[in-house]
């Protein structure tokens, strides 16, 4: 079948309203790390790495869960060809129903849940937190209505009312010796009053409807994707699992903590972009070269920032977590150092997930993270067994180099991407990411103090990063234009 085009300006339009959108999700996200910065920092002193630790094992929970949640019937929204309020109803009344069957099934599999994870003390802040899995499907169209119609302006607020809600009532509940506890509450107390914003912000008016036209397209085309997505999770958390299981809450305590740091240039980069790229992409579907090139613009920038600081946050892992943390948490520095290194790769394959999702390459996909799945499990437990905390995640990076990879590359490559063009547009930030990280290694090695040794750091990075998006001003200029909006 012949592929329909766009008109001569779809790139340039697409890109123009995702840009915005993309600016309002990364102000988001920035301002909520930085701004709890301090507030997770003071959480972690106080708490101290066995309460963490426990937390950690219930959260982990709660993410497994969330990874499946409503099926993924939710997703179909950002990709609907036609108008989304046909079956908004029918979305909402079938996430509802699956989130409430699954909360139950979190609440019934908690406490053998909580032993398997060495911390039995666990179950019930895992029972706790199954609320919001049924908050969570209780949103979820909502959530991604405000995707589609790209109103990241209005999503940041309730994320942020999320954040600095959680966080207070944590900080508070946490000084008057709540414990773990105090982030359960937290949590639970975020996600309330962030879903409630998110039903008022929402562009259609939240209504229950089960029009049964659409609910078995709506179940084929989300459960191999919520299938998919427990996939990803297990990829992305089968470390801290292992972990928690063979090593204890404490050291899951340091573990999480690194995955937590590491985590932060995937959480600034990464997710802003995947809020817009989806919605972007599917918008140039129909027209492969427009999307091509999309992928290409969105790759350059995303290279020149993320990879030196992903870098520059594993050499300097062990001065930022006791300058940060604090001596107890030392541990944590030398699983840090693999995970920043995982946290590049992660930034890449999380764009290549999104590209193979819009083109419908499921088949691709599901290939990539069940051979992802059944190299790393092995992996991860002899590394953890062998290394602990370390080496579970020296693992995690072997598997992500050596097979991931040149998969993700492959299926790229079938797609019609230029894999020359992806070592041109990468090649410049790697080349200036290694010299980089000698530079940094050597100031640290030269200078014993921690503060003094991060500013000098950070400073180089600075020049670095800054070198690299001049290069490339070009790209940055052509994603920031905004032409005339495209019809939702």
């Amino acid at each position: 079948m012949r592929a329909r085009r766009n008109s001569p300006d779809a790139e340039a339009q697409a890109a123009g309203r995702a840009s915005t959108a993309f600016a309002w999700s990364f102000t988001n996200t920035v301002v909520a790390r930085f701004g709890t910065l301090a507030i997770g920092v003071a959480l972690a002193r106080l708490l101290g790495p066995e309460e963490f630790g426990t937390f950690a094992v219930a959260f982990i929970a709660l993410l497994a869960v969330l990874s499946f949640n409503e099926l993924g019937v939710s997703l179909a929204i950002v990709r609907w060809t036609d108008d989304p309020r046909a079956i908004a109803p029918t979305v909402t009344s079938v996430s509802l129903l699956m989130s409430a069957v699954i909360t139950a099934g979190m609440l019934l599999a908690a406490g053998p849940f909580a032993e398997a994870m060495g911390d039995p003390d666990a179950a019930g802040m895992v029972q706790a937190l199954s609320l919001c899995v049924l908050l969570n499907g209780a949103v979820a169209t909502p959530a991604a209505l405000l995707q589609r119609y790209f109103r990241q302006d209005r999503r940041m607020i309730s994320d942020q009312v999320n954040v600095w809600v959680g966080a207070a009532v944590s900080l508070g509940l946490a000084v008057s010796g709540a414990g773990a506890w105090s982030l359960v509450i937290g949590r639970l107390a975020g996600a309330l009053t962030s879903g409630v914003l998110l039903i008022a912000y929402s562009p259609l008016p939240y209504r229950l409807g089960l029009d049964r036209r659409y609910v078995r397209p709506l179940l084929r085309f989300g459960a191999p994707l919520a299938g998919a997505s427990l996939i990803v999770f297990t990829i992305g958390f089968v470390d801290q699992l292992a972990v928690g299981h063979l090593l204890g809450p404490v050291v899951l305590g340091y573990y999480v903590l690194a995955f937590n740091l590491s985590s932060w240039p995937v959480s600034i980069f990464s997710q802003p972009l995947r809020s817009v790229a989806p919605a972007m992409f599917a918008r140039l579907q129909h027209d492969p070269e427009a999307m091509s090139a999309a992928f290409h613009r969105l790759l350059r920038p995303l290279a020149a920032v993320a990879l030196p600081i992903c870098v520059v946050l594993g050499v300097t892992a062990p001065d930022i977590v006791s300058f940060v943390y604090g001596p107890a948490w030392l541990p944590a520095a030398e699983p840090l150092r693999w995970l920043c290194l995982m946290a590049a790769f992660r930034i890449f394959f999380e764009l290549t997930y999104d590209y193979l999702v819009v083109l419908r390459r499921s088949r691709i996909i599901l290939a990539v993270q069940l051979v992802w799945l059944l190299a790393l499990v092995p992996l991860v437990i002899a590394g953890a067994r062998i290394g602990g905390a370390g080496g579970a995640g020296a693992g995690v990076v072997a598997v992500a180099a050596v097979v991931v990879l040149p998969m993700y590359l492959r299926a790229l490559s079938r797609v019609g991407i230029d894999l020359r063009a992806v070592w041109r547009h990468c090649a410049p930030a790697l080349v200036a990411t290694v010299a980089l990280g000698g530079v940094v290694a050597v100031l640290a090695h030269l200078i014993p103090t921690a503060f003094p040794a991060l500013a000098g750091s950070g400073l180089v990075t600075c020049v670095v990063v800054g070198a690299l998006l001049w290069r490339d001003r070009a790209s940055l200029t052509a994603l920031r234009t905004r032409p005339a909006e495209v019809a939702a």
